[in-house]
């Protein structure tokens, strides 16, 4: 019997059909736990600070995802890790968001986001699981590293400015705030390094496009590395999902290794 033969045109034809499904496939059960590790450099000079940045959590009870969270963290030796707010959406869910929080081993500084607000829970047991280890739960506050070399500034969603006065130019300073577009806040004011989440990189980003979606206060800082004049931005494209949006397309779960 004669082989059919597929032609090119009907080669093309199938593979337009089944991309629909292949990106809904990708999109719901590949992307929203395919953990990326972005590794980012700042400044010209010989690194001496090894940071972690995560952010946007938004745990909803999946323990085996955010235990492999933290133990890709920890895999990655950081000196010191800092959050960038939203550990959950719904308070039933942060005991056990903080007992698996709370075997991150290095210094953890973090301040909260918009979702930690809404949810209504005590920030008390979330100070205790970022203290524990060195760290600190910044409510438009300040702490140095353990080795005395970095300042960590988190302002909240209020945006105290006081927190950030007087900087400290014998040290390097880190300004942890959940909303991106809060960079345009800052004045005069001159960071080592700004961390930001809230945008999740836009979860579903098209090629040639960008993201179909934003929350507010991100504005052109949706993901990545920006140059602004109050120093360099980071944006991480966060660990979860928003509400019960758990889709991801072109813009995986990040966890970044920062060298400064």
């Amino acid at each position: 019997m004669k082989a059919r033969r597929f032609s090119r045109r009907k080669f093309i034809a199938a593979g337009l059909l089944a991309t629909p499904g292949l990106v809904y496939a990708d999109s719901k059960w590949a992307e929203p736990t395919w953990l990326r590790t972005t590794h980012v450099r700042i400044g010209a000079d010989k690194p001496a600070h090894r940071i972690i940045h995560f952010s946007d959590i938004h745990h909803k009870g999946d323990k085996a995802y955010l235990k492999a969270v933290v133990e890709r963290i920890n895999s990655l030796s950081p000196d010191f890790v800092c959050f960038t707010g939203d550990i959950i959406e719904d308070k039933e869910y942060l005991d056990e968001a903080l007992d698996l929080l709370s075997t991150v081993k290095a210094p953890m500084y973090g301040v909260p986001g918009n979702h930690d607000y809404w949810s209504q829970v005590s920030f008390e047991p979330i100070k205790k699981c970022f203290n524990a280890h060195g760290g600190a739960w910044l409510l438009d506050e300040r702490r140095q590293t353990p080795d005395g070399k970095v300042n960590i500034i988190g302002i909240t969603c209020s945006h105290a400015n006081d927190a950030m006065l007087p900087l400290d130019p014998s040290r390097k300073n880190i300004l942890l705030m959940h909303y991106p577009a809060w960079v345009k806040k800052i004045g005069d004011q001159k960071f080592n390094l700004m961390l930001a989440g809230h945008s999740h990189g836009g979860q579903v980003r098209l090629p040639f496009y960008g993201p179909l979606f934003l929350p507010y206060a991100v504005d052109e800082y949706d993901w990545g590395l920006f140059h602004t004049q109050s120093g360099p931005l980071y944006v991480n494209a966060g660990i979860g999902y928003i509400y019960k949006y758990n889709f991801r397309f072109n813009c995986r779960p990040e966890i970044t290794v920062i060298e400064i």
